[in-house]
Parts: structure tokens; sequence; C-alpha cells
């Protein structure tokens, strides 16, 4: 008996179908099992402080599943709290210029921003007040370009330095905002009448760990120890970080290396 040339392909087609289906299965289970893993991006590596003197501190900043572009300030203090000097300072607040100010004309325009409450904390720390009565720097009066840089989109390694007469044991500090990041306790309608608040939502995380140069350690971590004026209002360290959820998921890990030779 013949069996025509169609009615074999036909039937191959048929007989191979749930070969390839299996094979489909398996594959994107294996997938599920075995996920191919993304190469993470290279840290952006970022200098400040160059030649001038003290210890050399090189900081890396490991982003959280929540980072989206927050706003952050490195400093150092001594142990009464007393500021010291800015390690790093976001760009935006350290000009007083963001990116993305004005989008009236269909795409957003650069321009003079006022935002107290990004970073109060540190601000008050600094202590240098504007006209407008504000804690952070103008475009008429920024920081020097010496401390300040674009905000990292990812993950970076900050080497800075502390400075001349660097006393034997400091504190190196981080805040860290990032907008719109409201919960069920910082929510939209909490302080409807505070414009300031509502560019903040969960407010500012500072984070601070203390290093002492006479028995220095091979690593230091930063951990959470409160928050800031959810408005900027003043400049006061506030506990409840349990009223916190995404805001203590920007940073994963902030890591301190201090190189004393």
């Amino acid at each position: 008996m013949k069996i025509k040339r169609s009615t074999v392909v036909l039937l191959t087609i048929a007989l191979s179908l749930p070969l390839l289906t299996a094979f489909a299965d398996w594959n994107n289970w294996g997938e599920e099992m075995w996920p191919r893993r993304k190469k993470a991006p290279i840290p952006q590596q970022i200098r400040t402080h160059d030649n001038e003197g003290g210890y050399e501190l090189i900081i890396s900043f490991t982003p959280g599943r929540r980072h989206n572009h927050p706003l952050m300030a490195f400093w150092m203090e001594d142990v009464d709290g007393n500021y010291i000097r800015s390690l790093y300072v976001a760009e935006s607040i350290a000009k007083g210029y963001f990116r993305h100010v004005d989008g009236s004309s269909g795409h957003w325009e650069p321009g003079p921003l006022r935002r107290p409450a990004a970073l109060p904390y540190w601000g008050h720390k600094r202590g240098v007040k504007a006209p407008d009565e504000y804690y952070i720097p103008t475009p008429d009066d920024p920081m020097p370009d010496a401390v300040t840089g674009p905000t990292p989109k990812a993950g970076f390694i900050l080497t800075t330095r502390t400075g001349p007469q660097t006393p034997d044991v400091f504190v190196v500090a981080m805040e860290i905002n990032q907008s719109w990041d409201w919960n069920q306790h910082w929510h939209n309608n909490k302080y409807p009448n505070d414009p300031n608040y509502k560019t903040s939502s969960q407010p500012a995380v500072v984070y601070k760990v203390t290093i002492d140069i006479r028995n220095p350690l091979v690593e230091y971590t930063l951990k959470p120890v409160g928050h800031s004026h959810w408005a900027g209002a003043d400049g006061k360290l506030y506990d409840g970080l349990n009223t916190l959820t995404t805001a203590l998921e920007i940073a994963k890990e902030v890591k301190v290396n201090l190189q004393i030779r």
C-alpha cells in the first residue's frame, strides 16, 4: 500500500507537536527553577574632597528593590552630633536646581526648585539658612562642585576624605529620601494643607555608624537610626521606623572602609 507524501508530512507534524510542547514546558520550568542571572551593573565611581588631607573613606552603596532616583547626602559629625563636613550631596539639592521642574510645555524643563522636606536633617546639621528660611542651598549660594554630583542611577562607590584635624572618633551619616513613596501611615491626605509634605511622602531616613580610628574595623555598616521631619520643619531626628516601609528598602546596604595608612 502506497502512502502519500503529504500524509507522511502531516503525521510527522502531528507526532512532533506533543514533543515540542513538552520541551517548551520543560524549558519554562527550567527557567523558573534556575532563572538566568542578570549581570549586576558596575557601580559608579564618585570622588569628592580629593587631596584634602585626613583619612580616606570608601563608601559602598548597594541599592534596594525600592531604589528609584532618591536624593541623598553623606556627611561627618562628631560623637556629640556636631556637623563636621559634607562628603557627598546630590546635585539637585546641593545646587537648588532640578532637572524636572516645569512640564507645562509637554516635556520636563529644568529650573530652580525648593524641596525643604527632601533632606532636612542634613540641612539643619549643616546650619546654613537661606533667605527663604529653608536650610538648603540655593542657585545663588550653591555648594561647591568638589562635594556634589548627579544622583547615581544604581549602586556606587564614593571615595572621599575626612579632612584635616579628624577627631579620633567620628560618625559617618547618610540621609536618603525618595518622593511619592506613600504607604498606609504616610498617605496623601495625612497633612493635606502642607505642600512640602507632599513632595516627600514617607520622610527621609537617617543612617549612621561610629568610627574609632584608634581601634579601626575592617568594615563598617551604616544602620537606620530614625527619620527626619516629614515636611522639613526642623532638624530633629524622629523615632518610629515602624511606620516606614518602602523607605527602608531604598538602600539595601551601605558600608564604609577606612584607609588609615
